[in-house]
């Protein structure tokens, strides 16, 4: 079975960070709810190199940036802007937080945030209802289209939330996973610092994902404030050891920097590579443009929701993808979320050869799950595709 359902970063630990995880793993006591100061500052300093200049006092790190994402809508409170479709725990936890998402489509051709011309019109109907909206969430880049939202998006988005009084939360997990870093990056603290929440962690960048170790860098001390009183009662400290493995991470030295760049290039190869498969096969995708995600859309087959799509993709040709619909997308569109970060091998011997690959699509395992996914899209299309003037389209 070819697993592209799971978004995980695929990748081994650094020996460095493993070194460091059990030196400290004396550590027992409670720490600082907000983290330790090394780890705060690590992180201040991680921003100012990306120029954010950054005060230690108003980062606040967490046992991942999910719990911390969910702290900040407790924190916050009222309704939250998301884009459709977004990463499926960010509607989850706004209904466990007692307020409401307000969905509102990304711009055609990319994800991740809002499409601004419609999202002054969302609100201020919402709002004429009676519902609180205080504030929107971006992710740059994208879960799940793997696009990144474009520089004059992320300027109307930051114009929009002054303009409505919106505080922004930017998930920028996959930042450092930006394919073409000379390409630019655009968050909206740099254009609103008064008004943005940046949450970060190293799940995917260095494939953390069991540690879990978030941060986020506050825009005022009564958010801190706020945050600390939702984070003393959720998770009282980040695991100690761990936060003395990520304070050494987010310094960045050479042997972390340079990991990370491996990682970033063999998931844009990757990526690229499975792209060039779908739009072989007449699928509609976008190509990627940072992490490890696809969203093709299979439009012109004969299923009636994602659903269907996606468990026939997974009983009859051995492909497991996730719906559409789980990222709160109209569950008649029939586009589902490809993940290729687990093509990599399943083995630590296998990743690593992968991750020192020149040439990662050569290895046997890579080729052969790529050869997989070729034959199951032409068997699908052969099987499913409607007669007549509907078709999957052309390739974005």
């Amino acid at each position: 079975m070819l697993n592209l359902a799971f978004g995980e970063a695929g990748l081994p630990v650094h020996p460095a960070l493993r070194e460091r995880l059990a030196g400290a793993a004396g550590e027992n006591g409670y720490g600082p709810v907000a983290g330790l100061p090394a780890l705060r500052e690590a992180a201040a300093g991680y921003w100012h190199r990306r120029g954010l200049p950054t005060d230690p006092d108003l980062v606040v790190c967490g046992p991942g940036s999910k719990s911390l994402l969910y702290g900040l809508l407790l924190a916050i409170g009222g309704d939250v802007v998301l884009p459709m479709p977004s990463w499926v725990s960010y509607a989850a936890q706004a209904e466990l937080a007692g307020v409401r998402p307000l969905p509102v489509p990304a711009p055609p051709g990319e994800g991740g945030a809002p499409d601004p011309g419609l999202v002054a019109s969302a609100v201020r109907r919402a709002r004429a209802r009676g519902r609180d909206v205080r504030s929107l969430l971006v992710t740059l880049p994208d879960n799940p289209t793997g696009t990144l939202a474009e520089t004059d998006t992320v300027k109307k988005i930051v114009d929009i939330a002054r303009e409505l009084d919106l505080m922004i939360i930017s998930d920028e997990i996959y930042r450092d996973l930006v394919h073409d870093p000379a390409a630019g990056f655009v968050s909206p603290a740099d254009l609103a610092p008064e008004r943005t929440v940046v949450t970060t962690g190293l799940s995917k960048s260095l494939a953390l994902g069991g540690w879990r170790i978030g941060v986020t860098r506050l825009p005022s001390a009564g958010l801190r404030a706020r945050l600390l009183a939702v984070a003393s009662e959720l998770w009282s400290s980040p695991a100690a050891p761990v936060q003395h493995a990520a304070a050494y991470a987010y310094t960045e030295p050479a042997e972390i920097g340079e990991r990370i760049a491996r990682s970033r290039r063999l998931h844009g190869i990757v990526a690229r590579a499975a792209h060039a498969r779908f739009t072989r096969a007449g699928v509609t995708v976008a190509a990627p443009r940072g992490g490890f995600y696809l969203y093709p859309d299979f439009t012109g087959l004969d299923f009636a929701t994602s659903g269907e799509l996606a468990a026939r993709l997974l009983d009859r040709y051995g492909v497991g993808v996730l719906p559409g619909h789980a990222f709160g997308d109209d569950p008649a569109g029939l586009r589902v979320r490809v993940a290729t970060s687990l093509l990599y091998g399943e083995t630590a011997e296998r990743r690593l050869a992968a991750l020192d690959a020149a040439d990662p699509l050569a290895l046997p395992w890579i080729a052969a799950s790529l050869d997989h996914l070729d034959a199951a899209l032409r068997r699908l299309d052969a099987d499913h595709r409607r007669e007549g003037p509907a078709s999957a389209g052309t390739a974005a």
